[in-house]
Formats: structure tokens, sequence, C-alpha cells
């Protein structure tokens, strides 16, 4: 009977980090005089002309395990020896990843490889992007002795999967029914990353756009800057602005019962180009309540003179999906605003998830910021009424102050 003894290693693939190294320096009149200054002007893995700097341009390789983080591709490399002295026959070396739902084959080939002779070895090298916090590696190796004895061995292997970003989201529900997301992203590794790509890819009912750039001069410019690094435990924020698509935002009842926004799509690069990469789960809002009758500004002035009419344009829509109102409008003044037309006047019956515009007149007996108050809108069939104060606000100034 013989006894057939296998090594099995597996190691992680990494690239070369810059060689570092602590400089050593005084000035020409202390004793050493201009030694170490010349020690390393002559020491091969300084910078020509910056050899105070700690950063040289040497690679060196790596001395230990390393960090794995959350959506980098994590390389391996199997190597199986045939210790003994025995040809062994039928080898089959497989590597699997085992996650909370599934196991993945990560081997580049399934095909066994016919025999192994002593003192030689199978490798293979596997890659495969990391989605799981913990995802625990066993490699299996089978193989049939010379008396046609079937033989069968594994390993373990598990390691911890580090978090490499913080993301927080923030939602503001604008009237208009666009939703402004602000995506706070932090780097919380111990080394700088080049920000890639900072993407929302919004929900079907959405169009994204971006407002993390400006124009200069023809040309759309980052407002983070030509070189988009992210220190350790430095934070950016992202703003996005989502707007319905036109075929979703008539119809009111719809898009205020939407929640699902959208995911973010998060590139970046690390080290010597090491690419990552995170997509996070869909992003839910919480949904504004309107109640059944919501009211809207769509156009209103920044500024008006002092005891001037001007014009306002308001849109009122039913939010309910199944009842039709009959609308009455009375406008009510206060302190500092005054409606001009007639009040308690009918507005007629209005579909289920439709909506209509108003256009009102108002004016001003005070200067200042000056709020837009004193609407009812009251539903004849169940004899409610819908209060709308502090609707908008404009400045008011006196016609001198305008002109000039």
């Amino acid at each position: 009977m013989f006894v057939f003894f296998f090594i099995f290693a597996v190691m992680r693939l990494t690239k070369p980090t810059l060689f570092t190294n602590i400089p050593v320096t005084c000035e020409e009149r202390d004793l050493p005089g201009n030694l170490f200054n010349q020690l390393m002007k002559d020491d091969p893995s300084t910078v020509k002309g910056a050899e105070t700097l700690m950063l040289g341009e040497m690679l060196t390789l790596p001395q230990n395990f390393g960090n794995i983080f959350l959506g980098e591709t994590f390389s391996s490399y199997i190597s199986v020896h045939n210790d003994s002295s025995q040809v062994v026959k039928d080898i089959l070396v497989k590597a699997d990843l085992q996650t909370s739902s599934q196991r993945l084959n990560l081997s580049a080939s399934s095909a066994a490889v016919a025999e192994l002779k002593p003192d030689c070895c199978i490798d293979d090298v596997i890659h495969h992007e990391v989605k799981d916090d913990e995802e625990p590696t066993f490699c299996a190796v089978s193989y049939t002795t010379q008396t046609g004895e079937k033989m069968y061995f594994r390993k373990f292997f598990k390691f911890q999967v580090l978090k490499p970003l913080d993301v927080k989201t923030k939602f503001y529900n604008a009237e208009t029914d666009e939703v402004f997301l602000e995506a706070q992203i932090q780097n919380i590794t111990t080394s700088p990353m080049f920000m890639e790509k900072v993407s929302l890819e919004p929900s079907m009912m959405y169009n994204v756009a971006e407002l993390n750039t400006v124009d200069t001069a023809g040309e759309s410019e980052s407002t983070f800057g030509a070189r988009s690094y992210l220190q350790p435990m430095d934070t950016r924020q992202y703003l996005y602005c989502l707007k319905p698509k036109q075929e979703f935002a008539e119809k009111a009842g719809v898009i205020k019962g939407v929640t699902v926004i959208g995911k973010l799509d998060i590139v970046w690069k690390t080290n010597l180009g090491e690419r990552g990469r995170l997509q996070t789960s869909q992003l839910q809002r919480m949904a504004p309540g309107y109640g059944d009758v919501r009211l809207s500004l769509e156009t209103i002035p920044d500024t008006v003179n002092l005891e001037e009419p001007f014009d306002i344009t308001c849109k009122i829509t039913n939010c309910s999906s199944e009842r039709t109102m009959d609308l009455v409008l009375e406008m009510c003044n206060t302190n500092s605003i005054h409606w001009c037309g007639v009040s308690g006047r009918q507005l007629g019956k209005l579909h289920p998830s439709s909506s209509l515009h108003l256009a009102l007149t108002l004016l001003s007996s005070v200067q200042g910021l000056q709020s837009v108050s004193g609407l009812r809108l009251t539903d004849t069939f169940l004899k409610r009424t819908y209060e709308y104060d502090d609707i908008a606000q404009v400045c008011v100034v006196s016609s001198e102050v305008k002109q000039s």
C-alpha cells in the first residue's frame, strides 16, 4: 500500500507597491556633514532630485495577505504538488466559493489531468469579484492511485471582506414632482482612491440629470476638479435631480406613490490601478403625502412692486384614483397679501388623477419677503375644505428701488 502526499498551496495575487524609505538627513554644519545627503543620492530606490520624499521609484512585492475590499476583484494562485514518489492519475482540482445563497465554481477548467508525476504540480489562477461581506472558499482535489483507489481531500480558506466606502443618501421632494438625491460617499480605507465614475441609474419612471459639473467656456468641468482623488476618511457629496418621464408625470396618482428611485453605480481605482466597483441596492424614498387634492405653483415672479398687481399660475391636481371632485375656490386676504378676483367661484368637476391650471392675481401692501397664503378649496360632494398657506414667498420692493 502506497501513501501519497500532496502539498496544497493557495496564495493571493496582488500588485506590488511603491517602495517607501525613511529619509535621514542633517545640516552641513553638523558632525556628519554631507554624508547622509550623499548616501540618499546614491540610493537607487530614491527619486533623483527628490531624495527626501518617502516614496521611491522601485516596486516591492507584498509581504502579507493584505486587505480584501468589497467590490474589488480577488485573484488567487492555486498549486497542487505531488510530493510522493509515485505517479497519480485523473487529478481534478476544483475551487468553489460558498456564499449564503449559492455555490460558485471559480476554476478556469473543469477537465481532469491525466497523470501527475513525482515533484510535478498543477497550477491554476482564479479571479472573482467580491460581492459579499464574507465568502469562504474551499479547494478540493480528487485523484486515483496506482492501485485504482479513488482519493479525495479538500481545504477551506476563509477571509474577511472589508467595506471600502460608506454611502449615505438623502432625498428632497420638490413641489414640481422632481426628486433631488444627495449621495455622501466616504473613503474608509487607508489609501487614496481615484473616483472614476459615480452615476445614478434611475428607475423606469424617472430621467436623471447630474448636478456635479459646471459649464466653463462651453466645456463641462467637474466640480471636484480634473483629478478626482478621495483621500482616506474624506467625504464627497454628489447631487442628482430626477424628473418623472412625461407619460408618468401626467398621472399624479401614479407618480406620487413611487418610492423606488434607482441605484448608485460607483467605480474607483486604488494603488497601481486596481479597480473596484459597487452598486447599491434600489434606493427608496419616503413617498410624499399630498392628500386628496394637491396644489402646486407653476409660475411666480421673484420680485414684485409694492401695491402693484402680479400674476401667478397654480396647478390643482385630483390625487384620488376613484372619485371625481367638484371644487370651489375661496381666497382669503392676509395682512400683507391681497387677492384680486372673485372668491367663491366654481372651478368645475375635476376627474381622478387629472389637473387644471389656474391663473390668479395678487397685490402686496407690505415690503419685504412676503408669504403667499389664504387659498381654500372646498369639495362640494364631501363638504371638505382644503387649506393652503405658505404656498410660496415673494420679494416685495418699492417701484423706485426696482427701477433703479
